[in-house]
């Protein structure tokens, strides 16, 4: 049962100078109404009408858009007075919200603290300094490590979102990438592998072939191994791959999505790792070949990673099948373990247990 609830709110950055390639919300921007503190408010009372009374752990309220510290101080005021009215009363936990690394300074999150704020995430996509030039993000990696000093100086809980395939990217970068962001102790953390959208630059670049998109083969491999690292150090990865409604799809020419994309990603990556942990398992169980027929293998995962068990669309249990056919998994809850954390049990033939 769900126990964690988000209350979304896009705020287009109408105020972002930058142009970064991946990006097409000043597109987005320019066919939307602007949204409002009265709109905050709107939409707050809407989802907390089904929110309340179902025995939910914590509601947060987040400005989602990328860069909600760079709009002007006195609509960030006006949009955290009306989360933080929301806090005050105890209708929500918590007030979340993204922006970008070169949006925080002391006057800022002195600011957000005055309001109550207690989630900051940050975009940062890449340490990698020449990812990031190619990308046109308009920062370094030393902004980023800065930003982060002072998140939690300031003791915000502290967010990293970081990208896969981005223009001069490559697996190595990426892996860099994840251990530099644990090095600077986020909480929670997001992987998103670089989707191009119509309308952007990089789909300028991907139809003149200057840009080479990771199918979705590549961004699942270099994303797994990117999750294992931070969800290893104790971060928790709250989100891997873009949802449907995270890409603007209303049938217009900025909806199209010109490369590989695929909606469950997420499953994609963590089937992968449930695959490698139970092939790691077999080989270190039966090291001088495939198991006798009849063996048992009970598989345990958290209850929410049973079906990545099975894999998506139930690929690892014929993948098992297939190359070891004497072998009788079973996937089975354990609530104990974490995200994402395996644990097996084999048990012999029934003849050979009779044998002993």
């Amino acid at each position: 049962m769900k126990k964690h609830a988000i209350i979304p709110i896009f705020i287009p950055h109408r105020g972002c100078p930058h142009d970064c390639v991946f990006c097409n919300q000043r597109k987005i921007t320019a066919r939307s109404a602007d949204v409002t503190p009265a709109d905050a408010e709107k939409i707050i009372e809407e989802y907390l009408a089904t929110l309340e009374g179902r025995g939910l752990l914590s509601i947060e309220v987040a400005f989602f858009g990328g860069s909600f510290t760079g709009i002007p101080m006195e609509e960030q005021s006006a949009f955290l007075a009306v989360a933080k009215k929301y806090k005050d009363s105890g209708r929500i936990d918590a007030i979340h919200l993204s922006t970008r690394p070169d949006y925080i300074n002391r006057e800022i999150l002195d600011n957000l603290r005055a309001y109550g704020v207690d989630v900051i995430e940050l975009g940062v996509q890449s340490f990698d300094e020449e990812v990031l030039r190619l990308s046109k993000r308009g920062h370094s990696a030393a902004d980023v490590e800065e930003a982060c000093r002072l998140i939690h100086e300031y003791g915000f809980t502290l967010g990293i979102q970081l990208m896969v395939g981005l223009p001069g990217d490559s697996r190595e970068a990426c892996i860099e990438s994840a251990k530099k962001a644990v090095a600077l102790g986020p909480s929670i953390a997001r992987i998103y592998p670089t989707v191009v959208i119509e309308g952007t630059e990089l789909a300028d670049m991907y139809k003149a072939g200057a840009y080479k998109a990771l199918s979705t083969e590549e961004a699942v491999d270099i994303s797994k191994d990117m999750y294992r690292i931070l969800a290893g150090a104790g971060v928790n990865v709250i989100r891997i791959g873009l949802k449907n409604t995270d890409i603007i799809n209303d049938g217009g020419p900025d909806s199209a999505v010109l490369a590989d994309y695929h909606p469950s990603f997420r499953q994609l990556v963590e089937s992968e790792l449930a695959r490698e942990a139970m092939e790691a398992a077999v080989a270190q169980a039966f090291p001088e070949g495939a198991p006798p027929a009849g063996t048992k293998m009970r598989c345990f995962a958290a209850p929410r990673l049973v079906s990545a068990l099975s894999g998506y669309r139930g690929r690892n249990r014929r993948d098992i099948a297939e190359r070891y056919p004497g072998l009788d998994p079973a996937f089975l809850p354990d609530p104990s373990l974490g995200d994402p954390q395996f644990r097996f049990e084999f048990e012999p033939p029934a003849e050979e247990r009779n044998a002993e």
